[in-house]
């Protein structure tokens, strides 16, 4: 390959690190073109497109970006460039690994951590993100629910003592009787009351 050629692989390779989620590598040997055409459709599902590349170029790339990868570059590379949910790419070439066996997932590089290839499988053993954050909605939920009901017994006690402190309360008078025993004290009161007159 040309040096003109390589260097603007280089640069395009660094631009895809840079722009992914994160990078999944895997070591293809053994496969025929149409496995490794089979593979790009289904990370393509998970959002991620499988590169073959070079072991010097992309160790190259990787450290123009700031990565040290060159662990997980020996033997025939191939590299998913993850735009969507690791976890799912993860689980792809994890599930391509039962189809092809000689497939093997050794690491890749996301949220500024490098994986091993434990990592890895771990990763891809993980449920996705759709179904963790279901999970965690459905976990909001409950709680929701809990605390509304926590402040309508709160509510509903608050509302039992005060109905019983008023029932402890002495009798006010009533307002009829109050009216009208008003006047008659005003009238025993007057002295200018002729009422009393003979």
């Amino acid at each position: 390959m040309p040096r003109t050629e390589k260097l603007e692989r280089v640069a395009e390779l660094k631009r895809r690190i840079e722009g992914s989620a994160a990078l999944l590598l895997a070591e293809y040997r053994g496969l025929t073109v149409s496995d490794i055409t089979e593979l790009r459709r289904t990370l393509r599902e998970a959002d991620a497109n499988l590169t073959v590349v070079k072991n010097t170029l992309m160790q190259r790339a990787a450290a123009e970006a700031g990565l040290e990868l060159t662990e997980l570059l020996s033997g025939p590379s191939a590299v998913a460039f993850v735009d969507g949910d690791a976890v799912s790419a993860a689980k792809k070439i994890k599930a391509a690994t039962k189809q092809f066996p000689t497939l093997v997932l050794k690491g890749g590089y996301m949220e500024g951590q490098v994986l091993s290839a434990d990592d890895a499988n771990r990763l891809a053993d993980l449920e996705s993100r759709e179904v963790m954050l279901s999970k965690i909605a459905g976990l909001l939920k409950g709680e929701i629910a809990r605390a509304a009901a926590t402040l309508i017994s709160a509510q509903s006690r608050f509302l039992s003592l005060l109905e019983a402190h008023k029932a402890t309360l002495p009798g006010e008078p009533e307002a009829g009787m109050a009216e009208a025993e008003a006047p008659e004290a005003e009238q025993a009161a007057d002295p200018t009351n002729d009422d009393g007159k003979e």
